[in-house]
């Protein structure tokens, strides 16, 4: 284990920068986002989680598929260039990076791989940090996150007053730590700070079985009153995928792109023929709380949420899914 100082760090990020794009929070407009690193922004590496997850360098809110040409009874179909840059994320919290091991469930597994987010997530390092303070709103541990080890990274930080303790985790973290050469010393008997236990609790256990059950329960209705419908949920959530693909035409030329969608809004399921399988907000709201704890769990054994809290957060009317969690294992069936 290797320990950097605070102010040493932008200097590795610009050492990484030289052969990657490296994505770190930064403050934008008083919020924390992951921005480039140009060696410029403001570093917004302390307690709070970035406002928006870092899925979409993985899963880009808006991404062309092909371009096409067509010249009387001829078409002509040319495929995008394949996404070959290198990208390091950094600064990735505990409950972020499960939602990538989640996204690679859906998006690399079960007979089909997508090959624009496969080829983000081969090209892309990950170095996580490490919580010593919970917000209010989080509850990874619900989910068996450990807030001070993330899963499936290459780096792990932990942070100290002083800077930063830095331990490889692959062989490709032991490669980036072998970048930053003088810049790292060796860490001694520096102890960084306890890994924070949220205080916002929950427990899980049973809740997909009790959902089996309660698709037509009248509980649905009662819970999706206050709701707006509103999708700030689902776009802030690490683990959302949804997601729909148009055309844009230009004459006789165009381009086929996808572009994020949400289960939240009535066109997702409105058929041609105009009928919504999901006619009102107790529909979608039961939609996307039964896709978390239900239809994920039985489909990879996995629920998909991670507990960040972003959804608890900026709901402007507070649905909240560890509310819906207690009260659906109280119901009466």
């Amino acid at each position: 284990m290797v320990k950097i100082a605070k102010e040493k760090l932008p200097v590795l990020l610009q050492a990484w920068a030289a052969g990657a794009m490296v994505f770190v929070p930064q403050e934008r407009e008083g919020t924390r986002v992951f921005l480039p690193w140009n060696g410029e922004g403001k570093l917004a590496l302390g307690e709070e989680n970035t406002l928006e997850p870092p899925k979409d360098l993985f899963f880009p809110r808006t991404e062309t598929m092909y371009r096409y040409k067509v010249q009387g009874q001829d078409a002509e179909i040319t495929e995008v260039p394949s996404f070959e840059d290198k990208m390091i994320l950094v600064g990735v919290r505990s409950c972020d990076a499960r939602s990538f091991a989640l996204m690679d469930d859906v998006f690399l597994t079960k007979g089909y791989v997508d090959e624009f987010y496969r080829r983000r997530r081969e090209n892309t390092r990950v170095v996580a940090l490490a919580c010593t303070e919970a917000a209010p709103t989080c509850f990874c541990t619900a989910f068996g996150i450990d807030p001070g080890r993330a899963e499936g990274v290459d780096v792990q930080m932990r942070p100290l007053d002083d800077g930063y303790l830095l331990e490889a985790v692959t062989e490709a973290g032991q490669e980036l730590l072998n970048q930053a050469g003088s810049l790292l010393e060796e860490a001694g008997k520096a102890s960084p700070p306890g890994a924070a236990l949220p205080s916002l609790q929950v427990d899980v256990g049973g809740v997909t079985e009790k959902l089996q059950q309660m698709f037509e329960h009248p509980y649905w209705t009662e819970v999706s009153r206050k709701c707006l419908g509103c999708g700030a949920c689902t776009y802030l959530c690490p683990t959302c995928h949804c997601f729909d693909i148009q055309s844009e035409n230009l004459g006789n030329t165009g381009y086929k792109f996808r572009c994020w969608d949400s289960c939240m809004f009535s066109e997702y399921t409105r058929m041609a023929g105009g009928h919504n399988p999901r006619p009102s907000k107790k529909e979608r709201l039961r939609n996307r709380f039964l896709h978390k704890l239900q239809y994920f769990p039985e489909r990879y054994g996995k629920f998909a949420c991670v507990g960040c809290g972003r959804c608890l957060d900026r709901c402007p009317v507070n649905v909240d899914i560890t509310r819906v969690i207690r009260e659906v294992k109280e119901v009466t069936l």
